[in-house]
């Protein structure tokens, strides 16, 4: 009995690690699709200007008009 309440609560340790690691990933991977230094064709610059706090570059955001999705550039 006490191995089935440990194995019950361990896949589902197990489970949430997987999960919030993957979260993670995920999340990761569509904000860098978002910005660098190309801009993508049909965007328009913005006055926003920030400063990413981990990296501390700074990032001119650009708008598509037409889907309203943003676009962060790097500034050198």
């Amino acid at each position: 009995m006490v191995e089935w309440i440990i194995g019950f609560y361990g896949l589902q340790l197990i489970a949430l690690i997987i999960l919030i690691a993957g979260s993670w990933f995920f999340w990761d991977r569509r904000f860098k699709s978002k910005h660098g230094e190309q801009v993508p064709e049909g965007f328009i610059r913005t006055k926003e200007v920030s400063i990413d706090p981990t990296t501390k570059k700074k990032l001119v955001v650009y708008m598509h008009p037409d889907t309203g999705e943003r676009f962060y550039k790097e500034e050198k």
